[in-house]
């Protein structure tokens, strides 16, 4: 008998329906793997099976008995734990005040810290977790972050525990080792509901599969040793046309050529070349020096970076791979304006040298897209044409002092049109939207400002096959368009599959750049954990 199972399943956000009829049954002992493309309902049902959300009709069963979650709470009491793709952590407590959100054991009247102290470590040290308990959490790491959620999950010792997107932010040792604790999880007869877009993962890890294609169940609890890779994509994408199908055999992607070229031009009426840039002078496209590349010349930051040389010229796409702390990352934020660069030097397009402070670069024509939408990307209350007016119309003012709301309305539904946006209208409140749609409307705030220099920091994180090919598709052209763009990925597939080059870091320098035949996979992993070229 299943530990938890949802039965015909129906909602409804406004006009669209999330999930029509939908259901799965968690077995103990079992890794059961939900998989479909942004959008086909996967974290709808995970949301209502842990309690966030109610379901408009359907019955939900633990143990064979009716229940009705008032919240996630409730659900972790009766053992049912949820790890969030979307982080539900609190920056300015430490650690350990997020391990126990609700309560922890007591001593007396007061909190037993020792005690909470004594029952973490061990799950942190399963985790490959290596923080102090003190830390103040807004000062980790995405991926660190996502360990502190999935630590949380498993101090609550679940009997079902649902995974959503759990190994999206962390490098390849943390992700194995997290998947060593399924698998162990899986002995102790615990149910695990695995929501994964990597699928080489799933058809390691999972015992059966379900795949939700527009909110009905199309494969239902199928044994993973019968099914084949393409099977599960065929089932999550259904019958598209062969000439939509992508670079890779796993990517597909309804964007067609010249509407991804349009998706990237600047909306009618807009400068091109101007910008206020301060003492940095013009920015945009036609104000670049010589050849219009971005070059980081010998550049170093006391602790992450030393010695880093790297040029990148308009229409090239350039990948920065490495394990977390390896240097990859800090590039990026030398860049963005985030980080001092301490010697050396980073110039723009424009040949100056890149400003201090993120509104000095976005100004000066950086553009940064996040794949943590929640603390960095979106405004998640508010609706979509306002997220994606935000940099263009609102940071940079380039639509004059007084914004015309309509006009801003018709440029967000071009950019939802070309970027295949599921939603209702751009009205809609953006926490609304899929994890995948999210990262459409964070990516199109940013092609909406026209920017001479793309940052990408993971930002497929956590959306699925098909998503992510149309999302590919959009920055090859910005990149065609003339772009300088950088890419930090943890999907090293993403990495070998998009990239023109790829610079691979170990310990603060760059270990290796491959390209042509030499750029795959295997060279990236094993530059990555060894340094050797």
């Amino acid at each position: 008998m299943a530990i938890l199972e949802a039965r015909n399943i129906g909602k409804t956000y406004g006009g669209v329906v999330a999930l029509k009829d939908a259901g799965i049954h968690v077995e103990a002992g079992s890794v059961h793997a939900l998989l479909g493309e942004n959008g086909a309902g996967k974290s709808t049902l995970i949301k209502i099976m842990s309690g966030a959300v109610t379901p408009d009709r359907g019955r939900l069963l633990l143990n064979g008995q009716e229940v009705r979650f008032r919240d996630t709470g409730e659900a972790a009491r009766q053992g049912v734990a949820i790890v969030s793709q979307e982080l539900n952590l609190f920056p300015d407590l430490d650690v350990l005040a997020n391990l126990y959100p609700v309560t922890g054991p007591r001593r007396g009247p007061f909190v037993d810290r020792a005690a909470m102290t004594e029952a973490a470590e061990p799950v942190l040290e399963q985790l490959g977790l290596k923080v102090s308990l003190r830390t103040r959490l807004g000062d980790l790491s995405l991926a660190q972050r996502q360990l502190v959620e999935i630590a949380r999950a498993l101090l609550t010792r679940p009997r079902v525990l649902i995974l959503d997107e759990p190994t999206s932010a962390l490098e390849q040792a943390s992700a194995d080792r997290l998947l060593n604790v399924v698998r162990v999880l899986r002995e102790h007869e615990v149910g695990v509901v695995f929501v994964s877009h990597i699928l080489e993962e799933v058809m390691a890890l999972s015992d059966v599969i379900t795949v939700l294609r527009n909110g009905q169940v199309v494969m239902e609890a199928r044994e993973r040793g019968t099914l084949s890779m393409q099977e599960v994509v065929t089932a999550m994408l259904g019958d598209r046309p062969a000439q939509e199908k992508g670079r890779t055999p796993l990517a597909a992607s309804p964007v067609q050529a010249g509407d991804a070229e349009a998706a990237v031009r600047p909306a009618e009426g807009a400068d091109r070349t101007a910008g206020t840039g301060g003492a940095d002078g013009p920015v945009g496209r036609a104000g670049r020096a010589a050849d219009g590349a971005l070059r980081i010349v010998d550049a170093g930051a006391q602790g992450v970076l030393a010695d880093v040389s790297l040029t990148v010229r308009p229409g090239e796409i350039l990948g920065l791979a490495g394990l977390a702390g390896s240097g990859h990352q800090a590039t990026l934020e030398l860049v963005a304006g985030l980080r001092r660069v301490e010697t050396g030097e980073v110039r723009l397009p424009s040949g100056r040298p890149v400003p201090r402070g993120l509104r000095r670069s976005i100004a000066a024509g950086v553009a940064v897209v996040s794949g943590d939408r929640r603390r960095f990307g979106l405004m998640l209350d508010k609706p979509i044409w306002e997220n994606i007016a935000q940099v263009r119309a609102v940071a940079l003012g380039r639509d004059g002092a007084f914004l015309r709301r309509t006009a801003l309305r018709e440029r967000a539904r071009d950019h939802g049109e070309r970027m295949s946006l599921r939603c209702a209208s751009v009205d809609q409140r953006t926490g609304l939207l899929s994890g995948g749609n999210q990262q459409k409307v964070v990516l199109a705030k940013w092609l909406d400002a026209n920017p001479s220099v793309l940052l990408l920091d993971d930002p497929t994180r956590g959306v699925d096959v098909g998503a992510k090919a149309e999302m590919h598709a959009l920055i090859r052209s910005a990149t065609e368009a003339g772009t300088v763009t950088l890419l930090c990925s943890t999907d090293v597939e993403e990495l070998a599959s998009l990239c023109d080059r790829v610079a691979v870091f170990y310990r603060g320098k760059v270990a290796a750049t491959l390209a042509g035949d030499d750029l795959n996979q295997h060279r990236i992993l094993e530059i990555m954990n060894t340094g050797q070229d």
